[in-house]
């Protein structure tokens, strides 16, 4: 496991339904926000396309309100030769919100899985 990545959000009511609740597929917007944070100046692909999103499981554990402050904790479970799972929790005081785990898929110029660079990994380990 990696160490853990921490992305602060603040929901606005764009992030809401009418009930003022946030509406399920904008956890899919915030996590992705978290983790181009999370390898922001960490992952250089050349000609290659990168980490493309491979399976995504969200669990919703207590619903993220209007004006909730929170963080996108991101982190690094499992790591093969080219792809990773990723753990993420939206963490409010000290209750998680939300759970999404995913894996992504390394692929080269060719769209096709490719190992991932060893200095990539060394940056988020």
């Amino acid at each position: 496991m990696s160490k853990i990545h921490t992305f602060p959000f603040t929901i606005a009511y764009a992030d809401t339904d009418a009930e003022g609740i946030v509406y399920h597929a904008r956890y899919l917007e915030i996590a992705e926000r978290a983790r181009m944070n999370w390898l922001q100046g960490k992952l250089s692909v050349g000609d290659d396309v990168g980490f493309v999103v491979r399976e995504l499981n969200i669990k919703y554990v207590q619903p993220l309100c209007v004006a909730d402050e929170f963080v996108v904790e991101t982190q690094m479970v499992d790591i093969g030769a080219a792809v990773v799972r990723i753990e993420q929790k939206f963490v409010k005081d000290t209750s998680v919100c939300a759970i999404i785990n995913l894996k992504v898929a390394y692929l080269g110029a060719d769209m096709r899985p490719k190992r991932i660079p060893k200095e990539f990994i060394s940056g988020l380990i």
